[in-house]
C-alpha cells in the first residue's frame, strides 16, 4: 500500500480545506446571500417550467433523431469540412435561424449535427444562429426598443453567424482538415429511406417545436396572435403526424401509437386549460413505448437519452449559478444590478466591452432580453451597449457555455466565446458611434 505524499497527493487535501473555509464562512443569514440563493431557485423552477418539457426534451428528441436517421454523408455533403463553403454557411445559417429557439435548447441540435461530422466552422454558425436570428424576438426589439436597434440587430447576427463560424474554421484549421481527412475514408452513404421521408419527419418534429413556444407579444394583432390562439391545434396536428409516421415509416406499431395517443387526446378533453399535461404525458409514454422497441424507435429514444443524460444536469447546474449571481429579470442576486447599470452608460469601449461579458454569462429566456434591455436603457444604459448585449446574451449563457465545452472541449469552447464578446463589441462601439 503507498503511503501518503504530499507532493503527490496535495490537491486532495487542498480541496478539502478550500471547501471547509468556503463553507465556515457562508454568508448565511445575509440578506444578499439568502436572496441569491432564492433567486438561483426560482429561475431553475422557471426555467423547469418554460422550458425544459416545451424546448429542451422537443430538441432532444431531434438531436438523438439527427443521430439515427440522418445519413452521415448528407450531413458531410452540406456541412462537413470539405464542403462548399457558402452552401455550408448559408445552410447553417437558414437552418439555425429558422428553429428560433434559446441557446439551451440548441445544445442539443448543435451536439448532433457536430458528431454526426458537421465541420466546426458550419456546426458554430449554427450554435450562434439559432438563438440569434430569433425573427419573433428581432420584431419585438424593432417594436418596443425602435426599428433602428431591430434592423442593426438582424444585420448583426446574420453577419455575426457566418463570421464566427469562419473564424472557428480558420482557428482551428489544421484540426479541420485532419478531420476531413479521417471523415473522406470513414463516410459512407447508408441513408436508409427516401428523403422526402427523413424530410417530413423532421419538419413535424420542428413545427412541434416552434409552435408548442409560439409566443404572442412580438405583435398585438395580426399573424403571430392568430397563430398564437391555435398553436395547440396546430401542435396536435403535427404530433399526430408524427405518430403515423412512426407507425408507417419506421415500425412502431398501431398499439405502441394507441397507447400513447389515447390517455394524451382524453386529457386534451379532461383538461383543455393545461395543454402542458396532456404534452408531458404524450412525451413520457412515447419515451416508454420506444424505449422497449427493438427497431429504429428504440434506437431513436436510446440516441435521445444519452443526449439528455450528458446536457441536463450540466443546464440546470449553469441555471443555478446564473440565477445565484445575477437573479431573475428584475430581480437581485449577489452582483448588484446598479453595478451593470452604472458601466453600461455612454458608448465607451469598456461600457461596450462590458456590456457584451455581461450579456454572455446571462441567462435570457427567449424575448426577455426586451424587456430587460428596455428597463437598462430607461436607467441610463448606451445605445451601442444595448446592441452589444442583443448580440451577445441570447446567443450565449453560463449553461450554455457548460454544455459547449463538453461538445467540443475547453480550448475552442473559449475561443467561441472570445469571439462572440468581440463582434458584440466591435459591432456595439460601431453602432454606439452613427446612433
Amino acid at each position: 500500500m503507498t503511503g501518503f505524499n504530499w507532493k503527490r497527493d496535495w490537491k486532495i487535501p487542498a480541496l478539502f480545506i478550500a471547501v471547509f473555509i468556503a463553507c465556515y464562512h457562508l454568508p448565511v443569514g445575509q440578506a444578499r446571500f439568502d436572496n441569491a440563493l432564492t433567486e438561483s431557485l426560482l429561475l431553475l423552477k422557471s426555467y423547469a417550467r418554460e422550458h425544459v418539457v416545451l424546448c429542451l426534451i422537443p430538441a432532444l428528441f431531434i438531436a438523438g433523431a439527427i443521430a439515427v436517421f440522418v445519413s452521415q454523408t448528407a450531413v458531410m455533403r452540406y456541412l462537413g469540412p470539405r464542403a462548399n463553403k457558402a452552401v455550408a454557411y448559408g445552410v447553417a445559417s437558414v437552418s439555425g435561424g429558422i428553429l428560433a429557439v434559446c441557446s439551451c435548447t440548441i445544445l442539443p441540435l448543435f451536439a448532433g449535427i457536430y458528431r454526426m461530422g458537421a465541420g466546426l466552422g458550419p456546426a458554430a454558425t449554427f450554435l450562434y444562429a439559432g438563438p440569434a436570428i430569433n425573427i419573433m424576438a428581432i420584431i419585438l426589439t424593432a417594436r418596443v426598443l425602435g426599428p433602428e436597434l431591430g434592423v442593426a440587430r438582424a444585420v448583426g447576427a446574420v453577419v455575426f453567424s457566418i463570421v464566427i463560424g469562419l473564424g472557428m474554421h480558420l482557428i482551428f484549421r489544421k484540426q479541420e482538415l485532419e478531420k476531413a481527412a479521417q471523415a473522406q475514408v470513414e463516410v459512407r452513404d447508408d441513408a436508409a429511406r427516401p428523403l422526402p421521408q427523413t424530410a417530413l419527419y423532421f419538419m413535424t418534429m420542428i413545427a412541434i417545436l416552434i409552435f408548442a413556444n409560439w409566443n404572442s407579444g412580438t405583435a398585438e394583432s395580426g399573424i403571430a396572435v392568430a397563430v398564437f390562439n391555435v398553436k395547440w391545434i396546430i401542435t396536435g396536428a403535427a404530433s399526430a403526424a408524427l405518430g403515423l409516421m412512426l407507425v408507417l415509416w419506421f415500425g412502431l406499431g398501431w398499439r405502441r401509437l394507441a397507447i400513447v395517443a389515447l390517455p394524451t387526446l382524453a386529457l386534451g378533453l379532461l383538461v383543455p386549460s393545461q395543454p402542458m399535461v396532456p404534452f408531458a404525458a404524450a412525451i413520457l409514454l412515447l419515451s416508454a413505448v420506444c424505449s422497449g422497441h427493438k427497431g429504429e424507435p428504440g434506437a431513436w429514444f436510446e440516441s435521445s437519452w444519452t443526449f439528455a443524460r450528458q446536457i441536463l444536469p450540466l443546464l440546470l447546474f449553469g441555471v443555478l449559478i446564473a440565477g445565484a449571481l445575477l437573479g431573475r429579470p428584475g430581480e437581485e442576486g449577489l452582483i448588484p444590478s446598479t453595478w451593470i447599470s452604472r458601466c453600461v452608460g455612454g458608448n465607451s469601449l469598456g461600457a461596450n466591452l462590458f456590456a457584451a461579458i455581461a450579456g454572455a454569462f446571462m441567462y435570457f429566456a427567449t424575448l426577455t432580453e426586451v424587456p430587460i434591455l428596455q428597463g437598462l436603457i430607461g436607467s441610463g444604459m448606451g445605445k451601442g451597449p444595448a446592441l452589444a448585449l442583443l448580440l451577445a446574451g441570447p446567443a450565449l449563457s453560463l449553461p450554455n457555455m457548460l454544455v459547449i465545452r463538453s461538445v467540443i472541449g475547453t480550448g475552442k469552447t473559449v475561443v467561441f466565446i472570445l469571439l462572440v464578446v468581440i463582434m458584440a463589441t466591435l459591432s456595439g462601439l460601431i453602432y454606439g458611434y452613427y446612433f
